[in-house]
């Protein structure tokens, strides 16, 4: 019997597991660092309703790796060009208006 590929795609984008919060950490990490590089000035309660919904409430590694990411990130910034900058920015603002970070 031939499973119809749609089929396997439905059944592979449902099983897939949420992000895992080394994940989250990383992503709003290089979206935190990314806040005064950018020019940028983020909703505090708009990052804090993202943490609500995306992290566990129990999970007390995600602040200690959050920062350690937004720190790294901080410093890779230091060493950017100014085309590589220009391309970081375009991408973070992007990310950070479609997640309500910014206006």
């Amino acid at each position: 019997m031939m499973i119809p590929p749609l089929l396997i795609f439905a059944t592979v984008a449902f099983a897939a597991p949420k992000q895992s919060s080394n994940s989250v950490a990383l992503q709003l990490g290089t979206v935190l660092a990314a806040e005064e590089f950018c020019d940028l000035s983020y909703d505090q309660e708009k990052i804090a309703a993202y943490i609500e919904k995306t992290v566990a409430a129990d999970d007390m590694e995600f602040a200690s790796r959050l920062q350690l990411m937004t720190d790294g990130k901080k410093f890779q910034q230091e060493n950017m060009s100014k085309t590589a900058k220009a391309a970081h920015c375009v991408q973070i603002r992007r990310v950070a208006k479609t997640n309500g970070f910014i206006r």
